[in-house]
């Protein structure tokens, strides 16, 4: 039995298109995602502070991610934080990602250009003769 909780749950955009890498037929995505949280501060001013996440999924939801994610795309990722260390010059570097098992695609074409979803929608109004 485990005595701890590894649990993320972040809401974010990518930062960049995912880079996909292929490991004898099991494919690894990984991108860098903002979450950002506004809030005021004493002055009334509102303040936006970006934190940034490495996100790393495997197999079949990184070929969704491969298949759908760009930069920019707003996505839910649930997962665990995961703290890997390496050597680079002889001193300990540490690196920080969230292991993904779940990811949710929150982006739609309706977010990403608004006015060709209200003119598809309006002309299939118009085509079925409906009043609305």
């Amino acid at each position: 039995m485990s005595n701890g909780v590894n649990k993320v749950i972040l809401v974010g955009n990518l930062g960049r298109d995912p880079e996909i890498q292929n490991f004898d037929g099991v494919k690894k995505a990984s991108f860098s995602m903002a979450t950002t949280e506004k809030y005021k501060d004493k002055n009334g001013q509102i303040v936006s502070q970006t934190e940034w996440h490495n996100i790393v999924l495997w197999r079949g939801l990184a070929e969704v991610v491969e298949k759908y994610l760009h930069k920019g795309d707003l996505v839910y990722i649930e997962g665990k934080i995961k703290t890997r260390m390496y050597e680079e010059n002889g001193s300990k570097k540490y690196f920080t990602e969230i292991l993904a098992d779940a990811m949710n695609m929150l982006s739609t074409k309706r977010d990403e250009d608004p006015a060709t979803f209200n003119n598809a929608a309006e002309n299939t109004a118009d085509d079925k003769g409906l009043p609305f």
